[in-house]
């Protein structure tokens, strides 16, 4: 029972030597990568560049005790980071102490939020966001992301809490553009999206091995700091205008609480909320992913307490809302991460650099850090999707568009909600009107297959419908109907059969309306029967006046019926019990 929530007790028990080498050599690869993205993460999210820090050292040592994914990397990402900083901008200014207590309260209402989830064994909750919502929201992110990036790589003011907004703005300070920190902006932009595409395959003609070689391209961001802070201090380009990240505080994380206030916190707990449903999503289908790689196992409603420990301690350590990264979580897998440790010794290696190495950020200029989120977020706009949707699925399209619409104009959270609720609406709308066929039967054979699609034998004083779905209050009345108007098209017509071998349950209002069908049908001298039924829909059904009443039989299988019925002479079928129909069943 211990180790089912302290998960570190189960693999801990195995770590040896060989492990360790493995865990260290990942942990220096994602540190390098991880430095530069914590920075630029934080800014993103409108908190000073060190708050990016601060988050990526004790939550990644808390996932390690109670997390399932052996290669998740929990820290900073930028989806989250723009719904913090939406969320933390609607109770105050960005660079005020009420801000950052905003993020960090943000941290640990999630926190507590994912863990009691997870306590309660509430992961399937996720499941209300569909794959077409999580990938609109997604591009939405992204877009809104790099546009809201473009002002730093222009040296302009700009801003704006949506899309029309950010570009207007972007239009407007045009004229103000600082060419130095463009020039930067540009320079970094470009390399990052080289390195990111050509430097691997380059290294590698040039007799550099691949794994040398990716490393080496994963320390790209790395080097675009280094080359800019030192082209800042050669040319003197503080004095010409060129934003710098100023002075880092030097030292570990400082302690701290979260607000107690009920105000803030009823301001604060549905984007809290949304924030932890979209991160535990992204992070449990990259751990999902990537333990299927080398068949291991996740357990979701674990996931939800090491995510949830990973951002309270993010909360006490000063930082903001944390979740599972792609890139990083990649690059850890790739590295040869094989336990959660390796997210422990990332956190030293960053605990490292916030002790000794953030004195050497003062120079760095803003502009590098947003090129590296521009080239970061762009591989999350995906541009497949809407094509793959509309030869598919129309329905599940709009709720992608509509996700992104929403998203781009109103803000994150409400392009979550709206996607949430087109996506809801759509289900309802389907389920309320459920596929049903006419059947008949595939000559020499015992199976049944729609009139329209194949060529079957029926005969004209039965009809068999087949209804492919769960019968509930959503679709009871389309049900009478559908059947109704198809019995009034035959007036030959002695018997319909409902084959219910796709039904899993009847509710009570489905019983309703197949026992008003049973009346009507039986008012017009045509019995109705009802075949496949499973046993725990007959279990109910038993419980019902239904089958007392029913005018026809319920028969095993679909075959026995049509075979009975198609040369029945139209005299009375024999008296069926209720306990004779379980035994059929």
């Amino acid at each position: 029972m211990l180790s089912r929530y302290l998960p570190i007790l189960d693999w801990g028990r195995r770590y040896d030597g060989e492990t360790l080498s493995s865990d260290l050599m990942a942990a220096v690869i994602v540190t390098i990568m991880l430095i530069p993205q914590s920075l630029a993460y934080a800014l993103l999210a409108g908190l000073p560049p060190v708050v990016g820090l601060y988050a990526s050292i004790l939550p990644l040592v808390a996932y390690a005790v109670f997390g399932t994914s052996r290669t998740l990397a929990v820290g900073p990402v930028a989806v989250v980071s723009l719904m913090t900083a939406s969320a933390a901008g609607a109770v105050a200014a960005q660079g005020s102490p009420e801000y950052l207590t905003a993020a960090i309260t943000l941290a640990a209402l999630s926190g507590v939020m994912l863990a009691v989830l997870g306590f309660l064994r509430l992961g399937f909750l996720a499941n209300l966001l569909s794959h077409p919502v999580i990938s609109g929201f997604i591009t939405a992110s992204g877009l809104l992301i790099a546009t809201s990036q473009f002002k730093h790589i222009l040296g302009i003011k700009g801003g704006g809490d949506n899309w029309p907004e950010m570009l207007g703005n972007l239009a407007t300070g045009l004229g103000d553009t600082n060419p130095h920190t463009l020039v930067i902006g540009l320079a970094a932009t470009a390399f990052l999206f080289w390195v990111r595409k050509g430097l691997k395959p380059m290294l590698v003609r040039f007799g550099m091995k691949p794994r040398g070689a990716d490393i080496a391209a994963k320390a790209g961001p790395v080097v675009a700091v280094a080359v800019t802070i030192l082209a800042v201090i050669t040319l003197g380009l503080a004095d010409k205008g060129v934003k710098l990240v100023g002075a880092v505080p030097q030292g570990l994380p400082p302690f701290a609480l979260p607000s107690l206030d009920p105000d803030l916190v009823a301001q604060l707990w549905v984007p809290a909320l949304l924030i932890s449903v979209i991160g535990f999503v992204e992070s449990v289908s990259v751990a999902q992913t990537l333990a299927a790689k080398r068949r291991q196992r996740i357990a979701p409603d674990q996931e939800l307490i090491g995510l949830g420990a990973a951002n309270i301690a993010s909360a006490f350590s000063g930082g903001y809302p944390v979740t599972g990264g792609f890139a990083r979580s990649v690059v850890n897998f790739d590295a040869g991460a094989q336990t959660p440790a390796a997210g422990a010794y990332t956190a030293v290696g960053i605990a490292l650099a916030s002790l000794f190495l953030t004195p050497l950020l003062f120079n760095l200029p803003v502009a590098t850090l947003a090129a590296t989120i521009i080239v970061a977020v762009l591989s999350l706009v995906d541009l497949k999707t809407p094509k793959q949707l509309w030869t598919y699925s129309k329905g599940d399209l709009a709720a992608h568009a509509a996700t992104i619409g929403v998203t781009l104009i109103w803000g994150v959270e409400t392009g979550v909600i709206a996607g949430v609720l087109v996506g809801l609406l759509l289900y309802l709308w389907k389920a309320s009107r459920p596929h049903a066929a006419i059947v008949g039967r595939v000559p020499e054979t015992q199976h049944f297959r729609n009139v329209e699609r194949h060529k079957v034998l029926t005969v004209p004083h039965v009809l068999s419908i087949r209804i492919d779905e769960n019968l509930s209050y959503l679709n009871a009345r389309w049900l009478e109907e559908y059947v109704l108007e198809r019995v009034a098209e035959r007036p030959q017509l002695r018997h319909v059969i409902l084959m219910c071998s796709a039904v899993n349950a009847i509710d009570a209002s489905a019983l309703e309306s197949l026992e008003a069908i049973n009346h009507r049908l039986g008012d017009g001298g045509i019995r109705l029967h009802l075949s496949e039924v499973k046993g725990p829909v007959m279990d109910r059904l038993e419980r019902s006046h239904l089958l007392t009443d029913l005018t026809g039989r319920v028969f095993l299988s679909q075959d026995k019926a049509f075979s009975e019925l198609a040369t029945d002479d139209g005299s009375e079928p024999p008296l069926q019990t209720a306990d004779w129909a379980r035994g059929m069943i």
